[in-house]
């Protein structure tokens, strides 16, 4: 098969088609002939050379493909041959055949194509661990999301929609707020022009947010507090802005605030296992009758991934960059 390596860390270029063998399903996976695969910040951090797969992973960039499944795990059975389906994976995305773990598998409904399918479960499974789980968003609540035209940013958007949530969105233009505005979003603050904690000052009439969906990090988490209010909850997903942040620990306190955060592909299979169950039964009914939908950008072939990686870097996508495959 052919598939995309990382020749050795750099920028896009050192993305590189090379053939490989099949890879043989093993104890619970399945092998999926791949049509799309999503691109994801991580593959970026992992092609620059700071973000490795967990042991055991492929070394192969891609963490979420959609495809039909053409062999199957001896305990898993053949009930899942020929089954259309999307799934979350430790990489190996960018190739023609990709192993997932069977139980880490959602089917493709009626109406959802697979370059769409492809573009979910990364940005679903994070942000609803995140938001509705690890910050236990619930519905009348006020969110504040970072990044509102990124893959991430427009999935959070779509389900605070869907769950009662209130969302408030920052962007890098005036362009982009116009179009997260249109794409279900409650208010857009362009970052560039405006203090964002100002502006959640005043469309909460100083009261705040209940969440606060950090992908920035560094300089950002102080100014993030202070749009909280009282029993809020800050979750990170991303370092972009930097490592390390300065807090006033007091305010913690007095505000009653919690501060957390994950990342998702070093959990454990079935750890995911679980989270896919819930998301199969919570989530993707709303896929089914096409309320929920990602939002798509633009499609390269699969020998076009560094194309597809430049896009990315560049800031200009608005949701969800996919490779054609199959």
């Amino acid at each position: 098969m052919t598939a995309i390596a990382i020749a050795t860390p750099g920028g896009p270029d050192v993305l590189r088609p090379i053939t490989m063998d099949v890879p043989a399903p093993g104890p619970g996976q399945v092998l999926i002939r791949v049509a799309h695969a999503g691109v994801n910040r991580p593959d970026v951090v992992q092609r620059q050379g700071f973000y490795p797969p967990p042991p055991g992973a492929s070394p192969i960039p891609g963490l979420e493909v959609a495809g039909h499944i053409v062999a199957c795990g001896d305990d898993v059975g053949d009930a899942m041959r020929g089954a259309a389906v999307t799934a979350l994976v430790n990489g190996g995305g960018y190739a023609e055949y990709c192993l997932a773990q069977a139980d880490h598998c959602l089917p493709v409904p009626d109406g959802l194509s697979l370059a769409q399918a492809a573009a979910m479960p990364e940005t679903l499974f994070t942000v609803w661990h995140n938001v509705f789980e690890r910050a236990y968003a619930c519905d009348g609540e006020v969110i504040l999301i970072h990044g509102g035209t990124s893959g991430i940013g427009t999935m959070a958007v779509a389900l605070a929609r869907l769950f009662g949530l209130t969302s408030i969105v920052t962007c890098g233009s005036a362009d982009k707020c116009a179009r997260a505005l249109e794409l279900g979003a409650d208010h857009a603050i362009d970052y560039k022009t405006a203090d964002f904690v100002a502006e959640v000052a005043r469309i909460t009439g100083g009261r705040g947010v209940e969440v606060v969906l950090d992908m920035v990090a560094g300089d950002y988490v102080p100014r993030n507090l202070k749009c909280l209010g009282v029993d809020g909850r800050h979750v990170t997903i991303a370092v972009q802005g930097g490592l390390r942040a300065e807090i006033n620990m007091a305010e913690v306190m007095m505000r009653r605030l919690t501060l957390t955060g994950s990342t998702l592909r070093a959990r454990t299979n079935t750890f995911k296992a679980l989270l896919a169950h819930e998301i199969h039964e919570t989530v993707w009914p709303l896929v089914a009758d096409g309320q929920l939908r990602p939002v798509m950008d633009v499609s390269f072939p699969l020998h076009d991934a560094a194309a597809a990686h430049t896009r990315m870097e560049q800031g200009s996508h608005v949701g969800k960059i996919v490779l054609d495959i199959g």
